[in-house]
């Protein structure tokens, strides 16, 4: 078993970490910024050290700076939760070089699955159905011009090593191509240091449905069912529940079916995220996150499995004794992505002094959050501050007992995403669950 683990990262996830290794019996060093001094999660690891100054590229980005505290801090292995350093291949390979666990997939699967033109012909050849699109990286505006003739408009342009929505653009015919083509290479160049890009067959406003996968290192892989999160703002997820409102038996045992197969094919370990589009009776693969997910509480919520303490038992080298059969899921649940931003304003970011702080409790309720009565919260990082969830034992009662929590959500001093929640709460189209991506744009804002 792992004694001690260096916890790289910040805010809510690394409270959420540090919490299930303190269940584990797990020792817990903390890195922070100069800003985050006296964060939440500095405060309740067993040791904590500074590891640079805000910007993340001279702290929780720095590979060194973070190797050199586990190392003398005698750690065995390193959870890098989500973002920084988590589907970074480079810093899986110098933790093992350095004797270190890292508490995720092997280097290779990162760069594998990282690299999403080379990860759409993975899961093809695991009969894992695609969106049409290009085989490979498109480097001339000729070579888009003819994917796009031969799939047929709308497409979109996507990043190769992308994410976030950074270097994607909708294209509805070809006099918009050649300037699309560009923007999407430049903004890929500048995200993420490499100007590659691909096509696809844009889906008008899909649903975005994702499977929860586990797979220990003896080969075993099981699925924890799927989890709702299509309402998105710029691609980016603010509200997820499980399961699904829309998807029937037959197919959510075929997605489960199908992500299990996929992870089976590359030899995958540990948690992960098959991610699909499901557009009029069909889903396609759409990404695969090879970390743990933000939303994994409605996951836990709806199973009873804690995906955190799967993550590091796995990496100590436990065989897994759960059963795809043991899995079941109980009632409904959902979470709101807190954000300090302010809706009114464009959702500006709101960062500063927490004021006041009241968290909702009672029955079905939790909140993983960094954040307390008296905190700064600083304007380096993302404005994501907890996450509200709640499980009860339909949807509708689920979505009755969200709108109890967030009615007692108090957050004083900054700008929160609240109201917006509580929009999204009663809105007839959510509460029947016939949306989609385009939900947020066509209802709320």
């Amino acid at each position: 078993m792992i004694d001690k683990i260096l916890v790289a990262n910040r805010g809510e996830i690394a409270v959420r970490i540090i919490r299930a290794c303190k269940e584990l019996d797990i020792e817990t060093v903390a890195i922070y910024s100069t800003v985050d001094k006296d964060a939440l999660f500095t405060q309740i690891a067993d040791e904590a050290y500074c590891i640079g100054p805000p910007p993340s590229s001279k702290s929780y980005l720095n590979i060194p700076a973070v190797i050199t505290v586990a190392t003398i801090t005698d750690c065995d292995a390193i959870h890098p939760g989500y973002g920084f350093l988590a589907e970074n291949a480079k810093f899986a390979e110098v933790c093992e070089q350095c004797g270190l666990k890292f508490i995720g997939p092997r280097p290779e699967l990162l760069r594998l699955m990282g690299d999403k033109v080379a990860s759409r012909r993975a899961m093809k050849k695991a009969g894992t159905p695609i969106v049409p699109g290009s085989k490979s990286v498109v480097q001339h505006l000729k070579g888009a011009k003819r994917i796009a003739q031969v799939i047929g408009y709308p497409v979109i342009i996507k990043a190769s090593a992308g994410g976030g929505g950074k270097g994607m653009k909708v294209v509805y015919d070809e006099e918009e191509l050649e300037v699309a083509f560009l923007m999407a290479r430049s903004e890929a160049e500048l995200s993420f240091s490499s100007p590659d890009v691909y096509l696809e067959k844009f889906l008008e406003n899909p649903k975005h449905i994702e499977v929860q996968v586990v797979a220990d290192e003896f080969g075993n892989v099981i699925h924890l069912g799927e989890r709702e999160c299509s309402i998105q703002r710029s691609h980016q997820k603010i509200v997820e529940e499980a399961p699904s409102p829309v998807i029937d038996e037959t197919t959510r045992r075929k997605m489960g079916r199908t992500a299990v197969q996929a992870a089976k094919s590359i030899g995958y370990t540990n948690v992960g995220t098959i991610e699909f589009l499901y557009s009029e009776g069909d889903f396609y693969f759409m990404e695969m996150n090879t970390r743990l997910q933000v939303e994994h509480p409605v996951t836990e919520s709806v199973t009873g499995f804690d995906i955190v303490k799967a993550q590091i038992q796995i990496a100590s080298g436990e065989k897994m004794t759960v059963k795809q059969k043991d899995i079941q899921t109980y009632g409904h649940s959902i979470e709101c992505r807190l954000n300090a931003e302010s809706p009114e304003r464009n959702f500006m970011p709101s960062p500063g002094y927490i004021r006041k702080l009241v968290i909702p409790g009672g029955p079905g309720v939790r909140f993983d959050g960094g954040i307390y009565q008296g905190f700064s919260i600083p304007p380096t990082y993302d404005s994501l501050i907890g996450k509200l969830i709640v499980h009860d034992f339909d949807r509708i009662e689920a979505i009755q007992r969200m709108r109890r929590a967030l009615d007692e959500m108090i957050v004083e001093g900054v700008d929160t995403n609240i109201s917006l929640h509580k929009k999204i709460m009663n809105n007839p189209v959510f509460v029947a669950g016939n949306y989609d991506t385009g939900f947020l744009n066509k209802e709320i804002l």
